[in-house]
């Protein structure tokens, strides 16, 4: 079955409730908190390959207009986490969600804001 394309509003979208449950889900956390919790660990990891996912869907020339952004990284890291997933340092997922994702959702919410 072939789907049409989705509106890239519904790909960021897609990115911005991502990154809201994995704000939600590490609110209050430290970093042993999070390396001792698993079903957290699950659940984040699962929204950034959402992210990575939605980040890599997004139409060429939407992604080319917008190069700040960082899309590359965030498909990236999904690749890394479907297919090494068993070899996930922890560590690196805390920085990522720690650090980098604030500034990625910064740039897609200004991107999304000015779309709709």
């Amino acid at each position: 079955m072939i789907r049409a394309p989705r509106d890239p509003n519904v790909y960021l979208k897609d990115i911005l409730q991502a990154i809201a449950s994995i704000e939600t889900y590490t609110e209050g956390m430290s970093f042993e908190d999070f390396a001792e919790d698993r079903k957290t660990q699950d659940a984040v990891v699962r929204n950034l390959e959402v992210i990575g996912e939605a980040a890599k869907r997004i139409p060429d020339d939407v992604r080319t207009a917008h190069p700040k952004i960082a899309w590359r990284p965030a498909a990236a890291m999904r690749d890394f986490l479907i297919h090494d997933y068993p070899e996930v340092d922890v560590q690196a997922v805390w920085d990522t969600i720690k650090t980098d994702i604030l500034s990625f959702k910064a740039a897609v919410q200004e991107l999304y804001d000015k779309r709709n």
